[in-house]
């Protein structure tokens, strides 16, 4: 048994005192209760909310009355069948076409020699900060069939097409184009991690560049291809935003546009809502379970203890012809988008009588900045926004710290138990938690429905598996050795994590916590079930705008919105980096 072991640990040996034999069990008795008030219990309540004909509003918290006719109602509806089947369809469509780009761009990267490459890694990864209600709005002031400005531009030059981004096409090249940097993400450090001998064996043996690239490359990296295909269409089966910007005006609803719609009702319909929100979620689950089924038993191991150099094709020409599709990609997801933006919120009318009408400078002013901001809503939900933000960033960076150290550096018994508890939200879209939460805390008087607690809570239950995955990595950096040293030179449990285990995990915390704070200011499907009036964000505010018609300040806000997350990440980039020279100095 190591140092750490029994320190941290249980206790095994007859002199130690009672209250250090009960530490282990109290500390992993207390995670689990805080888990299952977090995860367990909105997701029982969401069970009894489908499986019941009982309201929590009117009812009451306690009003049981079981009922299975809700759910298999639901299950016989003709609207959910066509709400879960364009679901299916937008949402493998995106699927399918994120993983394109996303391979696509991971391989001219890392295994080319394309200008431009850490210019291109970057700027690429720009789409995962964008809300998603900010890359819908923009791309409905793009491809509206009829105000569009790329029809705008198609009429002037006399092109015949128009786009229309009102459709099914247009969610699923929206999707796709947003969420392909996940599956980059993947797919990338996959390519960095292999062994390029293994292609050089395949030319060697006569294959051409293609056939290697489909027979080799591709196969090794299959585990991080079917992580990001998942992922990707985990993230776009629980997406609000783009289908309630692009899908609504053409009568295009999605699951999760769907049950917002029946919470939206008078009366709302809450029972209805639970029983679609679980169909949603077990939908989630079969894929994140397939993904393991799929995975398990199989070897895809491609580095070994031998050394090896990454290696670059050359493209000769082609290489420029790559690097214009990097920029075009660009374009169309962030130049675009922002022009898009930019003319709507500055314009006073969104019409154009012909192409020139876009340069006439009179038509442009502050008419609609200053709209948003005679409204007192928009400081409150600038406000609250950096409150849940700032809440859901300390108390989930804290929890994921505690299960983290405790999963990864511990043996205490329980603690895979704290394991799977913590990843349990990795299969429940963020819709589908607000509706949970709805259902935990709406009937129960004096909780903390109304509350921006129960928003920070949310997303604190929302994001941990990715947060403590993230934080994990840091602590599987750090040898036991350094603690067992502390251990020996007398330090206690409290002591060694303080000055050994938090400084050299401290660029890992950051970045979780980091990571939860935008998560947080982002989030809208969980917002959607929880705000009130005085608990309004900057997501639900800007829905607001859009849903009452007013592009031009949904355009304007949806830029307040997008400058004040880029200040917070440069600011948390900053913090960052002087945590990390600071975590090396310690080192």
């Amino acid at each position: 048994m190591t140092a750490t072991n029994a320190a941290a640990l249980p206790a095994t040996g007859s002199l130690e005192r009672p209250t250090r034999r009960l530490a282990a069990p109290l500390w992993v008795g207390a995670l689990l209760i805080v888990l299952t008030f977090l995860v367990i219990y909105p997701l029982a309540m969401l069970v009894f909310g489908a499986l019941s004909d009982s309201n929590p509003v009117v009812d009451g918290f306690g009003a049981f009355h079981p009922s299975i006719a809700r759910f298999l109602e639901v299950l016989g509806n003709e609207n959910v069948h066509l709400a879960f089947f364009n679901a299916l369809v937008a949402c493998g469509g995106g699927t399918a076409l994120a993983v394109l780009i996303g391979l696509f761009f991971s391989w001219i990267v890392v295994r080319t020699d394309t200008p431009g490459r850490r210019f291109i890694a970057g700027a690429s990864m720009v789409p995962l900060f964008v809300p998603p209600l900010v890359a819908g709005v923009a791309w409905s002031i793009l491809g509206s069939p009829k105000t569009g400005l790329l029809n705008i531009v198609l009429k002037w030059i006399g092109v015949d097409f128009r786009f229309d981004f009102y459709s099914m096409s247009g969610l699923i090249l929206v999707f796709g184009i947003y969420y392909a940097p996940y599956v980059y993400m993947f797919t990338s450090s996959a390519l960095r991690n292999m062994d390029p001998s293994l292609e050089e064996a395949s030319e060697v043996a006569g294959a051409s560049a293609f056939t290697t690239l489909f027979t080799v490359t591709f196969p090794l990296i299959a585990p991080a291809i079917l992580a990001g295909t998942l992922l990707s269409f985990v993230v776009m089966l629980g997406i609000y935003g783009v289908p309630a910007a692009l899908g609504a005006p053409a009568n295009i609803n999605v699951l999760t546009t769907y049950i917002f719609k029946l919470t939206a009702w008078s009366p709302p319909l809450y029972n209805t809502a639970a029983a679609v929100a679980i169909l949603l979620m077990v939908v989630t689950a079969i894929m994140v379970w397939a993904q393991q089924k799929v995975l398990s038993g199989k070897s895809f191991a491609t580095v070994a203890g031998k050394a090896f150099r990454p290696r670059s094709l050359g493209l000769g020409p082609w290489r420029w012809f790559t690097f214009g599709l990097a920029l075009v990609y660009l374009f169309v997801v962030v130049v675009l988008p922002t022009i898009a933006l930019v003319i709507a919120a500055f314009r006073k009318f969104l019409f154009f009588k012909n192409f020139d009408a876009l340069f006439d400078a009179k038509a442009y002013s502050l008419a609609h900045f200053n709209a948003v901001f005679d409204n007192p809503l928009t400081m409150l939900s600038i406000w609250n926004t950096l409150k849940v933000g700032v809440i859901t960033a300390l108390v989930g960076g804290a929890l994921a710290f505690a299960i983290g150290y405790t999963v990864n550096r511990t043996h205490v018994p329980g603690r895979k138990l704290i394991d799977l508890l913590a990843t349990v939200p990795v299969a429940i879209p963020g819709l589908v938690v607000g509706v949970a939460y709805l259902w935990a805390w709406i009937g129960l008087p004096g909780g903390l429905y109304g509350t921006i607690w129960i928003l920070a809570l949310a997303f604190v239950a929302r994001f941990m598996p990715d947060t403590v995955k993230a934080l994990s990595t840091s602590f599987l950096q750090i040898h036991k050795e350094l603690e067992e040293a502390a251990w020996i030179c007398g330090r206690g449990l409290l002591g060694t994590i303080g000055t050994i285990v938090l400084p050299l995990a401290r660029p890992g915390v950051v970045a979780s916590m980091t990571l939860l704070f935008v998560l947080a200011i982002r989030e809208l499907g969980s917002s959607l079930f929880l705000y009130t009036s005085d608990t309004t964000v900057m997501a639900v505010l800007l829905l607001d705008y859009y849903e009452g018609g007013n592009t031009g300040k949904t355009a304007a806000f949806s830029l307040v919105q997008t400058v004040i997350l880029a200040v917070l990440l440069g600011l948390t980039n900053w913090l960052s980096r002087g945590s990390a020279q600071g975590s090396a100095r310690v080192g």
